[in-house]
């Protein structure tokens, strides 16, 4: 017996030359995003990433967050997050202290200064996000964000499984 026919039309082979790769297209709105962003808050003196690692750090609470902990929540590796730290650092934004229990990990603070540029930089990335969800209707806003979640998570988790296979 012959299966009904869906109204859809088919969709493209995954290798189709016209069919759109998830991999461009997140690199060209993280490019997109990135690149604005990085505009708009030159004046402060502060980076897009060193944005993130003071949202990061501020989510860590009063105590901070150790620098370990910030690598992962960023996921980027352990060379760039201590790069950027020391630039954090020398620009006053932030203070690294070894813990006092376990020497060879480094706890990681905002300073007042660091504090000031993130909640500068925090009201023009908010814009921002608004600005840029304002291209999709209203009720699917929130869907979109949750969908872009689970795409990351999956994509760390087939990165962890890669790695341990790798080891």
């Amino acid at each position: 017996m012959p299966r009904p026919r869906s109204s859809q039309p088919d969709p493209l082979p995954i290798d189709s030359p016209n069919r759109r790769r998830l991999p461009i297209l997140l690199r060209r709105a993280w490019y997109g995003l990135n690149q604005t962003f990085r505009r708009r808050i030159a004046h402060l003196g502060v980076t897009p990433d060193q944005f993130t690692a003071m949202r990061t750090i501020l989510e860590g609470g009063d105590e901070g967050v150790f620098q370990s902990a910030l690598t992962l929540r960023m996921a980027s590796d352990p060379n760039t997050i201590a790069s950027l730290l020391e630039r954090m650092s020398k620009a006053g934004m932030i203070e690294r202290q070894i813990h006092e229990k376990d020497r060879r990990a480094y706890q990681i603070r905002l300073l007042p200064t660091g504090l000031e540029k993130y909640e500068e930089a925090r009201i023009i990335a908010v814009a921002l996000q608004q600005e840029l969800l304002v291209g999709l209707p209203e009720p699917d806003r929130e869907r979109f964000l949750e969908m872009l979640v689970t795409v990351a998570d999956t994509c760390h988790e087939l990165a962890r499984t890669e790695q341990k296979r790798s080891k």
